[in-house]
């Protein structure tokens, strides 16, 4: 559940730097490596770096990804700053005025248009710079749901009335809009779901591509790209399970084979990064209350909002600590559940609760694995003040 690497570090880290995050950039590197190989040549594969900005894990990420999904002015200035001369996708449902002006003069490689009232903004902006190369967009759709698809996704994010992307019907009064203009419509992108195994991800990626071909045909268009988005199912409650970049892989090959010409490009954030981060943190007091044992750690869901958010149990591997240097007994819970909760004044602020365990004992370490997305950078960090943890990037 933790490598060795990582392992070996959060236990020699000082007591003073735990809380910690552990990165071990050589496990990203041959997971990412891992996920190129399977994909086929006219994949694009971008990072969508929501799921973990960190600039050590956007350069390890580098030689891997073709670009990076970003979503905000900030997410834009930071990663075009960390990976310079990198490819960049900008999304997101509510793009500001001054956002899309740093998009505009930063170069960005692609947009995408979320509505039509954001596609007029974006080519008034765009017209203001005459003489400019045209401004490269995707139309982001909210493809309705085929039955039974998005069934066992975590997260919708499409397929049904919500903020995110074009209605079909509004989509269709865009390329009217485009003509003429400053910006150049390269294709269509859809991120309809994350949690998807690679069976659903493919039906889903085959749905999109036909209707943007559709779509392409009714207006005349040349389609050069289609984003079939992200969202590949990471498995919280499963931690050595994996999604099947093999089979998408094939998948995406016999798809691309079917429509030459065509660049698809998928934008995966947690099922890259995930597995290869650990928050490391310590066991404070260790007590039973009305027959139940507790572990309370330091630091807690501020650090890391992960299972409070998704409502699960972060899976952990404890890390034994010999040293006990109090006068007093160390207290234990041996061969029982333990519920592991942190500093904060909220039962809400609970990591793990009622996990069978050996022993665990005030002193010892714990390393929350699956915490290299959506962790830190989600978490609500100054809550009661205490102190941030410290980060680790072993390269």
């Amino acid at each position: 559940m933790i490598t060795p690497r990582a392992a070996g570090h959060a236990a020699r880290l000082p007591q003073g730097e735990l809380p910690a995050y552990v990165h071990d950039l050589a496990a990203l590197d041959a997971h990412a490596r891992g996920i190129r190989a399977a994909l086929p040549e006219r994949v694009e594969l971008y990072y969508a770096a929501k799921a973990n900005p960190a600039p050590g894990v956007l350069t390890a990420l580098a030689p891997h990804v073709t670009g990076y999904e970003v979503s905000s002015g900030g997410e834009l200035a930071h990663v075009r700053a960390a990976v310079p001369g990198a490819p960049l996708a900008f999304g997101g449902p509510g793009k500001t005025e001054e956002e899309l002006r740093l998009a505009l003069s930063l170069g960005t490689e692609r947009l995408h248009v979320e509505s039509v009232g954001e596609l007029r903004l974006l080519a008034a902006l765009a017209g203001e710079r005459p003489g400019g190369a045209p401004v490269d967009v995707l139309l982001r759709v909210n493809l309705p749901a085929g039955d039974g698809e998005l069934s066992g996704a975590a997260l919708a994010m499409g397929g049904r009335p919500g903020p995110f992307g074009l209605d079909p019907r509004d989509a269709e009064a865009c390329p009217a809009l485009l003509r003429g203009g400053p910006l150049r419509l390269r294709g269509v992108h859809a991120h309809l779901a994350s949690g998807l195994g690679a069976p659903a991800q493919l039906a889903v990626a085959g749905r999109v591509v036909r209707w943007a071909r559709a779509f392409a045909r009714r207006h005349g268009l040349p389609l050069d790209e289609v984003n079939v988005g992200g969202g590949m199912a990471v498995d919280y409650a499963r931690p050595g399970a994996r999604f099947d970049w093999a089979a998408y892989g094939a998948g995406l090959a016999a798809l691309a084979a079917a429509h030459p010409g065509l660049t698809l490009r998928v934008e995966p954030g947690r099922s890259l990064t995930a597995h290869s981060g650990w928050y490391v943190t310590e066991v404070l007091d260790l007590k039973h209350s009305h027959g139940e044992a507790f572990a309370v750690l330091r630091g807690g869901t501020h650090h890391l909002r992960t299972p409070a958010a998704k409502g699960h149990d972060q899976p952990f591997t404890v890390l034994p600590v010999e040293e006990w240097a109090r006068p007093w007994p160390r207290p234990e819970a041996l061969a029982e559940p333990v519920t592991l909760t942190g500093q904060l004044c909220t039962p809400k602020d609970t990591l793990a609760r009622r996990v069978p365990v050996e022993r665990l004992r005030a002193g010892d370490r714990v390393a929350f694995a699956m915490a290299g997305a959506y962790a830190w950078n989600i978490s609500h960090h100054d809550f009661l003040m205490h102190p941030n943890p410290t980060f680790h990037f072993l390269s």
